[in-house]
């Protein structure tokens, strides 16, 4: 049985991946149609978003997420969470506080995220717990 911890555990993993800056690791959580909505509404594919990172143009130096939201429905799994992503990007240095949707399929024993949505979040204090 698929948990929500094991679900957790993975998006962590995967987090730590990003901090590290490690393009090949980071890929291997994702499927191969993986996309990114960013914040300011734009669509990045998994190899736009892997070349930036081989070539050093994007760098992460934390995702940490201070709220979480787990759903399981069968071989599909959904985190919304609430957290801070820091870095660099073209030299550019960045702090988003910002909610994030991911979806994940289960399949051949492993997840893969499919797809990953981000959207400003406002002042802590005035966010709710997603329901």
């Amino acid at each position: 049985m698929i948990t929500e911890k094991e679900l957790l555990d993975f998006e962590k993993e995967w987090n730590e991946s990003l901090v590290n800056n490690d393009a090949a690791m980071i890929g291997s959580f994702m499927s191969d149609d993986w996309i990114i909505v960013g914040t300011e509404g734009g669509i990045t594919s998994k190899a736009e978003f892997l070349g930036w990172i081989t070539s050093g143009d994007l760098t992460h130096s934390r995702m940490d997420s201070d709220m979480s939201r787990v759903r399981i429905y069968e071989n599909t799994g959904i985190i919304t969470s609430r957290g801070t992503s820091a870095g660099k990007f073209k030299g550019q240095t960045f702090v988003l506080y910002e909610w994030s949707t991911s979806i994940f399929i289960h399949a051949n024993g492993k997840w893969q995220c499919v797809l990953t949505m981000l959207t400003p979040a406002n002042d802590r204090a005035k966010d709710t717990t997603p329901g």
